[in-house]
């Protein structure tokens, strides 16, 4: 996120897309609802009525996997209407930058299409800025960038991007998404009123958005409607995921993902990085914040190996694993599990055989391991595979452990939020029998792993020397302070906690484990605490920033890219909104949020002593190289500079853009894991979509353990339409059965308008929405909607394609 829940209350319209905040995200719903109390509107883009949508001003019903569409829809219709925040345009976003007149888009492929060990990929130097001098050297340095400030040139991003989103007018939008024009036009319209200095704009996005194999490109179209209206770095503003739990933005900020080190570095690969120096000539830019990449990663590898780490050996780089390029992400992991190649599974909090897509076959794989370790509350359905429905247990010679862990009220530890608020939880009760927290049970795990390597091994050292130092003394928990200490970052030399990620150096004198973290267990005097378990509840700006409640990464900074809050010239554009302004008199900022840039090349007098530097010389983004919020991304993601409509792997029809089907670089899978629907299949005619319950949480391995929640929602069940009922004859109650291409499951059906049906270029599509929650243990028990859910993925980040695939669905028992 942006911006925070809090922060809401500044908004004037919300597009909630892919989102379900009313049952999901009940404190935003709190936040957007004291909003709406003040006059903002409500916009929510779904292929379901959810409750969400009952609270709307305006709801929007779109086919599963068609927002790119919507999207570019609304773009154009802001640039052909001249509806965009001009001046924030020119200034903020790269859209003056010149691209390589050699860049092209022909029929739904972007320039530079190719294939490389059998795969699609793209080779991205048709996609690059012209520039004056080497980029190799100046990298991507704003000055050395040619522009055209009129935004005439054909060959700028404005103009490219104006030609990219003509295709989508409002009739073929209407003929992709099945949404009618009037309600487009009503969306657009509504939306785009917040392009002006006084008004602001919000996108609300969850997996809806991201699940999908073009979900990166999805978030991309998103940011580029909220720079094209200005709404990026203001108060009520933004681009704003909401997280499936309180803690997924903290488990990313600490590298859960397979290709990255904490903090968002990029991992460190065997065939890039034979030395440190490798690292820091190919994976740190030459300009932007990131080209302080050096130090954070010096600083971790100090934190992880101390005294050991030394600029004479790298600082034990050679002792870090190196990726080895093959997929990683939990798709790829199941899919070598199936080929007998990884032997053994840490299932850590987690519950593959729900919640992961083709489950049935992820099962089945599982049979192939010689060991798991389920870590979790109750004996999930992962570590109870080997005696689900229809397995032979004596079959099955994989040796299960289940370790009992303690729930989040039975431990202590920092929670980071969807708004990036780190904060402390204190364990309200001891956790039952022999559960333990995770911290105890990693430290054991550690130890037990160190000792063995003690007699001997393969690459003992890493082991032997990694700082461990987290035993208190006389207490059978670890210091979970101290781990807090090593996360945030200390002096190495007076082991003095650091006040933030600015102090981090890369000549071995500071160790930090997350640099984006630096700051949150440092000393708030005035609260007398560490910032992460501050409560004082001081806001003098007016707009909830709250800056002494929790600490917010990076800096304790609530609004990030907040220099857009204000023009060139250091002028809020919303007065009565102000997170920074200019005062000229004084020739200093004054700042209600930490302010989220700093000046290029600060000038200095003829003493050699600083001078204040103009407005006008700040950089709006920061982490940018080229310190532009970017229309067009001439890099971060691999399949495209510009967003672009592709049907889902599973369609109904054909697309209507272009002959280029689907995403061409999605992430396909092998073996059990490649069972797919062809387009358009008359065998599975009805497109399908997951979704969550307000009574069960994630995999329900908690809520359906709950006898409460278990008679609330007892069955697992799908909502159809009241014509696709009448149809295969069947009523709210009855049991159907569902089938795709990996198999089949018997559920409930429930009827109604939740799902209905859209007219998709003249054809009318069936929509089958059904829950993720349910498996075969616990109280409540059913079927797994990922039975049914195809593997393929995102090829930035490998998430897989819940939100759309075909399906049939039919009454029980009839043939």
């Amino acid at each position: 996120m942006t911006n925070h829940f809090i922060d809401f209350i500044n908004t004037d319209v919300f597009l909630m897309i892919g989102s379900n905040s009313a049952e999901n995200h009940p404190q935003s719903m709190r936040w957007i609802m004291k909003a709406r109390d003040k006059g903002a509107k409500l916009i929510v883009v779904d292929p379901r009525l959810t409750k969400s949508a009952g609270l709307a001003d305006l709801f929007v019903r779109l086919r599963p996997g068609t927002d790119i569409a919507f999207i570019n829809g609304m773009i154009n219709h802001i640039i052909q209407n001249n509806l965009y925040f001009k001046e924030y345009v020119l200034h903020y976003t790269n859209a003056s930058f010149l691209i390589n007149p050699e860049y092209k888009f022909e029929d739904g492929v972007f320039s530079g299409l190719t294939e490389k060990d059998g795969k699609k990929v793209y080779d991205t130097k048709t996609w690059q800025y012209q520039t004056e001098g080497d980029p190799a050297k100046d990298g991507l340095r704003e000055e050395a960038i040619l522009k055209d400030p009129t935004l005439q040139d054909p060959n700028c991003v404005f103009q490219i991007l104006k030609r990219h989103v003509s295709r989508y007018d409002l009739k073929t939008v209407s003929a992709i998404t099945g949404t009618p024009e009037e309600n487009l036009r009503q969306a657009y319209d509504l939306f785009a009123s917040t392009g002006k200095p006084d008004r602001a704009g919000n996108v609300i996005y969850a997996m809806g958005i991201t699940q999908h194999t073009h979900g990166s490109q999805n978030c991309r179209a998103l940011a580029v409607l909220q720079l094209l209206l200005g709404n990026i770095g203001i108060a009520g503003g933004g681009v704003n995921a909401q997280r499936g739990e309180s803690n997924v933005q903290g488990s990313t900020d600490m590298a859960m993902l397979h290709h990255l080190l904490p903090g968002y570095n990029p991992m460190i690969y065997a065939s890039r990085h034979s030395k440190l120096q490798d690292y820091l000539d190919k994976d740190v830019p030459k300009t932007g914040y990131w080209s302080n990449r050096g130090k954070f990663l010096i600083s971790m590898l100090k934190a992880w190996y101390g005294d050991k780490a030394t600029p004479e050996n790298d600082f034990c780089f050679d002792w870090l694993p190196k990726h080895d390029g093959k997929n990683r992400s939990h798709m790829g992991i199941f899919e070598q599990m199936d080929q007998g190649k990884i032997k053994g599974l840490f299932a850590w909090g987690q519950n593959p055989a729900v919640g992961g897509p083709s489950a049935e076959q992820s099962r089945k794989a599982m049979e192939k391991l010689e060991w798991l370790v389920a870590v979790d509350l109750f004996e999930t359905e992962t570590a109870a595979f080997w005696h689900r429905p229809g397995a032979d247990p004596t079959k099955i010679k994989t040796e299960v452990f289940l370790l009992p862990a303690a729930m989040s009220y039975e431990k202590e530890g920092t929670v980071t939020n969807s708004g990036r608020w780190l904060q402390f939880r204190y364990k309200a009760v001891d956790p039952p029998g022999e559960a333990k927290s995770d911290l105890w049970i990693a430290d054991r795990l550690f130890k037990a792993v160190k000792k063995a390597y003690q007699s001997g091994g393969k690459f003992p050292e890493p082991m032997l020397n990694m700082v461990w130092n987290y035993d208190r003394p006389g207490e059978d928990e670890p210091n979970i302070e101290q781990v807090a200490v090593e996360i945030n970052g200390y002096d190495v030399k007076t082991k003095q906690v650091l006040p933030g990620f600015a102090k981090l150096q890369d000549d071995g004198s500071t160790a930090c484990g997350c640099w984006i973290h630096s700051g949150y267990w440092a000393l708030d005097k005035e609260a007398g605490t560490v910032a992460a378990k501050r409560k004082l509840l001081k806001d003098k700006s007016g707009l909830g920033l709250y800056p002494q409640f929790s600490f917010a990464w990076p800096a304790n900074r609530r609004i990030v890219y907040n220099r857009c809050s204000a023009d060139p010239a250091g002028n809020p554009w919303n007065a009565k909104k102000a997170l920074v302004k200019w005062d000229a008199l004084a020739g200093k900022w004054v700042t209600a949020d930490v302010p989220d840039f700093k000046a290029a090349d600060p000038p200095k007098d003829p003493d050699g002593q600083p001078t204040p530097v103009p407005p006008e010389k700040t950089v709006p983004f920061l982490m940018q190289e080229e310190g532009r919020g970017r229309l067009f991304a001439v890099k971060g993601v691999v399949d495209g500079p510009l967003p672009e409509h592709y049907e889902p792997i599973e369609s109904p029809v054909l697309n209507l853009l272009s002959k280029q089907q689907n995403m061409p670089l999605a992430t396909r899978f092998k073996g059990d894991f490649s069972k797919l629907a062809e387009t358009a299949s008359e065998q599975y005619p009805y497109v399908a979509t997951t979704h969550r319950v307000i009574e069960h949480y994630q995999s329900g391995a908690v809520t359906r353990n709950c006898p409460t929640l278990a008679e609330i929602s007892a069955h697992m069940f799908a909502n159809i339409s009241p014509t696709l009922a009448q149809k295969i004859g069947v009523k709210t109650g009855d049991d159907v059965v569902i089938e795709t291409a990996r198999g089949q499951i018997t559920c409930k059906v429930a009827v109604s308008g939740v799902c209905l049906p859209l007219k998709v270029n003249g054809k009318e599509v069936e929509i089958v929405g059904m829950p993720w929650c349910f498996g075969y243990q616990g109280i409540a028990r059913g079927a797994s909607a990922n039975s049914l859910t195809p593997c393929v993925g995102d090829p930035n980040t490998s998430i897989p394609e819940y939100k759309a695939f075909l399906c049939n669905i039919k009454k029980a028992g009839k043939q």
